[in-house]
């Protein structure tokens, strides 16, 4: 079977990838006469060579934009280098209703250790670490290609808070927190506090939702859990070198910025 039959075959059930492997297993060729088959697919932008030993196959309908949607294929990269994943932050954001702005960067979060970002010419891709991996908080959702996996609303926004620095600072995301608000619920908090670690977080999360929202209750689940035990004075935005002032709110959160979005 030519690569080009394999391809057909994989569209025909809605698959946009295929690793090196796979082609050995089902292509009755040499490894040389397939990378010179391959060679010429890249060449005439029909398969993108995404990382080593994987591809993604480039229907007519996507062969403008020259990629695929990241939930066309995540899945099935992740299943082939054996990792585990969930789309989060801003990709997150966008499936989960928030798409405030349009980011042409795709974020994942996967477990420690790092893998080095994805960057072609039509595609970026940006991975984040956790040494320690959400026991909830993560949500399958559908695409042509089947199920991939995202952060939960409440997930995504820790997310986000905790890593505002490497993504652009908290200004950049407020309007996108606060749509997100308008997804939460109790249940999606409750499993979030019973596994996330980071009180520093879980206070910037409570003393931004305070400020979102009219409902006092999704707020008093996480002030409830934070005052199980001790939490103390933190920034809003994360300084190296600066400590917190002397703070007059109840989530002890030093507001060290000027809080500025376009809603």
């Amino acid at each position: 079977m030519t690569i080009s039959n394999y391809i057909k075959q994989l569209q025909s059930y809605e698959e946009y990838a295929f690793s090196w492997n796979e082609l050995l297993s089902n292509c009755n060729k040499t490894e040389t006469s397939l990378k010179r088959e391959l060679s010429r697919l890249v060449e005439k932008k029909e398969i993108i060579n995404l990382r080593k030993g994987f591809y993604l196959i480039i229907p007519p309908r996507y062969s403008k934009q020259k990629q695929l949607p990241i939930q066309l294929y995540i899945n099935k990269l992740f299943k082939n280098l054996e990792r585990d994943y969930y789309l989060g932050f801003y990709s997150a954001a966008k499936f989960l209703g928030a798409s405030h702005q349009q980011v042409q960067r795709d974020y994942i979060m996967i477990n420690t250790p790092s893998l080095s970002k994805i960057k072609k010419k039509s595609i970026d891709i940006s991975f984040l670490t956790t040494s320690k991996w959400p026991e909830k908080n993560i949500l399958k959702k559908k695409s042509d290609a089947g199920i991939f996996k995202i952060s939960s609303p409440a997930l995504t926004m820790v997310d986000l808070i905790h890593h505002q620095t490497k993504l652009g600072g908290l200004n950049r995301m407020l309007a996108i927190l606060e749509e997100l608000t308008e997804e939460l619920t109790h249940n999606d908090i409750t499993e979030l506090l019973t596994w996330y670690s980071h009180k520093s977080t879980l206070q910037r999360f409570g003393f931004l939702l305070e400020k979102f929202q009219e409902n006092e209750s999704l707020n008093k689940q996480i002030m409830e859990h934070l005052k199980q035990s001790k939490f103390y004075p933190v920034l809003l935005s994360p300084k190296s070198g600066l400590k917190p002032r002397a703070i007059k709110n109840p989530w002890k959160v030093d507001v060290n910025i000027k809080l500025e979005n376009d809603l």
